[in-house]
């Protein structure tokens, strides 16, 4: 026995360890996640939830369900839909929908449960997530078009499927409390309104005391979860668990609120819901037990089988029909529907209160939930990548390079990577900075790379890297501060700081920026001051015989070695602190004086 403040800790370790573990293996996390709650629940009994917990348990879990779908709210940006392709627009309005009617008649016909547990698990189906399908999209890099339904669809149907399943609950709930459909009916359009009352007053009031200041920065965060608590409890006090409608709404009229410090909030809001989903789905592994394992008999496994290879395939084709994507894309993305931990945590919590509410069979949906989340990640996230070379819809691309900045500089760079055969675009803002690259065939694109248009229109799963190279130091270093997250840290650079001799005390902190290009970490000025003077980029290919020593006895002086492209078609920068790793086979690209062609060998050609 131990205190729970103990309880605590292990739960929160095990989940966010088990994230890390993921990632660091390139492993689905939900696996991992599985695998820590049912050692340390039934397995260990390092922690049972139910005896530790108590009573609190319920509202524990239903405050994190709460605020994960809000974050999630938050998330679905319906300006950005708009703007989607034709293809990304049906899957989310028709497919959804779809979706919806095809799991809850899998629910009910396959897997034997009543029409109101059916139809409150039949949303939770719809719940694809970001967090399962993005890995899952980097891992098998797939073509464009089909990479790009699945993207939007995880994203957008996360908080549509949480819709469908709150209203289904709804319904569930307030026909336990009345037996006459038309009472249940009026109780239902009630609670509605006043969910819809309760998240779109707060969400509009939040949005006004934000744009107008009369909130400060640092309070943002913690006036936010306070009033998603405090509309959850007030609608929740109306119609019971009206909560989750209302906070959901509230998150979806703050996110389209273009407030200029939503960026800070959803990524807050993000952070906090990796630490809730992960506690939960830890929580929910560690209370399933024989009697919960026992009811995953062949109707579970024949559930299973229905929804991945009949209901899913059904509503995609359905809603596609007629769309310009090919019949292999059409397949591809009714393959892949992966659920993710959000789908586990609702449908444990809603699970939990549809038994109370008297429908016994509502205890099925945990269980049903982690075999179906475990058979989707497992079984799609090991083939997809196979299926998507039969059907030839791999990309054959390497990661590419996306250099912000229009300049003489990022000009001569963005023809030296074309020569390497890497993808490359360079965005700027200046329309006429982009027209001397246009006139060299270098992919450009024009617009601010910050904003919500580049967001959504730009196909970033195409880039493995992101330079800034502009002549604003301030802008580099907001750049990869804001886009550090989603490429990786030690994927963003930055050219070296004017100002920063590491000893000015008005220079930006290095917690902001890039890692600075080139081992001297020189500035944007010196070198559009070099590409003007002749400095030119060379690329070397080394061998055994010649290797990195005769390379560095070559170089002329001066010359900065930016780049090595190794022999697995992936390409390591230069910086201040890290060296090529330069191995035979490999190419390395170097800025050098006009004059080191001179020295130029035979396996080394100016770029």
């Amino acid at each position: 026995m131990h205190s729970l403040v103990v309880t605590f800790a292990i739960i929160g370790v095990l989940g966010v360890g088990a994230q890390w573990l993921a990632w660091r293996l390139r492993l689905p996390a939900i696996v991992l996640m599985l695998i820590a709650g049912v050692i340390a629940g039934p397995f260990t009994g390092w922690i049972n939830p139910e005896h530790d917990f108590g009573d609190a348990l319920g509202p524990m879990v239903s405050v994190a369900v709460a605020l994960i779908l809000f974050e999630g709210g938050l998330s679905l940006d319906i300006r950005g839909l708009r703007d989607a392709g034709g293809a990304v627009k049906r899957i989310i309005l028709l497919g959804a929908p779809l979706g919806w009617i095809t799991g809850t008649l899998a629910c009910h016909y396959v897997a034997g449960l009543s029409w109101p547990v059916s139809a409150v698990f039949g949303g939770i189906l719809v719940v694809t997530g970001p967090t399962v399908v993005t890995p899952l999209l980097r891992q098998a890099k797939l073509t464009q078009r089909p990479a790009s339904v699945l993207r939007w669809e995880a994203i957008v149907n996360d908080s549509i499927g949480a819709l469908f399943a709150v209203l289904a609950f709804e319904y569930a709930a307030t026909m336990a409390h009345s037996a006459d459909l038309s009472d249940a009916a009026g109780h239902l359009v009630i609670g509605v309104v006043l969910s819809i009352f309760f998240g779109g007053a707060a969400g509009l009031a939040l949005a006004y005391a934000f744009r107008r200041a009369l909130v400060p920065e640092y309070m943002k965060v913690p006036v936010l979860i306070a009033v998603v608590l405090g509309v959850f409890a007030a609608s929740n006090e109306f119609l019971e668990e009206s909560g989750l409608l209302a906070v959901t709404l509230m998150g979806m009229i703050l996110g389209n609120s273009r407030l200029p410090s939503i960026a800070e909030l959803r990524r807050f809001k993000e952070h906090i819901a990796v630490l809730l989903v992960s506690g939960v789905f830890v929580i929910l592994a560690a209370t399933l037990d024989a009697e919960m394992l026992a009811t995953l008999n062949w109707r579970a496994l024949l559930f299973v089988i229905t929804v991945m290879l009949i209901a899913r395939p059904i509503a995609v084709w359905l809603s596609l029909a007629g769309t310009n994507l090919s019949n292999a894309e059409k397949g591809l993305i009714a393959w892949v529907g992966p659920r993710g931990v959000v789908a586990v945590a609702i449908s444990g919590f809603f699970g939990t209160k549809l038994a109370e509410l008297g429908y016994v069979d509502g205890a099925a949906i945990a269980p049903l939930a982690f075999a179906l989340v475990f058979a989707t990640v497992v079984i799609q996230g090991f083939s997809v990548r196979t299926v998507a070379q039969r059907l030839d819809l791999v990309s054959t691309e390497v990661p590419g390079v996306l250099i912000v900045g229009a300049s003489n500089w990022s000009a001569q760079l963005a023809k030296a990577l074309q020569k390497l055969e890497i993808p490359i675009l360079v965005v700027d803002k200046s329309w006429a900075a982009l027209r001397r690259l246009r006139l060299q065939d270098i992919p450009t694109w024009h617009g601010e790379i910050l904003s919500e248009a580049a967001e959504h229109t730009l196909d970033l799963n195409r880039f493995g890297t992101i330079i800034a190279a502009t002549d604003n130091d301030s802008y580099n270093a907001l750049i990869c501060t804001d886009f550090g997250p989603e490429f990786g840290r030690t994927n963003v650079f930055q050219l070296g700081r004017s100002e920063d001799d590491g000893e000015n005390p008005n220079a930006l902190p290095v917690t902001l920026g890039g890692r600075k290009l080139f081992a001297s970490g020189v500035s944007f000025g010196t070198l559009e001051s070099r590409s003007y003077s002749g400095w030119v980029f060379t690329h070397t290919r080394l061998t055994e015989e010649y290797g990195y020593d005769n390379y560095r006895n070559d170089r002329a002086e001066g010359t900065e070695l930016l780049a090595d492209l190794n022999t697995d078609n992936t390409i390591s920068f230069v910086t201040v602190s890290d060296r090529p790793r330069a191995d035979p086979g490999d190419v390395l690209l170097s800025y050098a004086p006009a004059k080191s062609q001179s020295r130029t060998p035979e396996s080394e050609a100016p770029s």
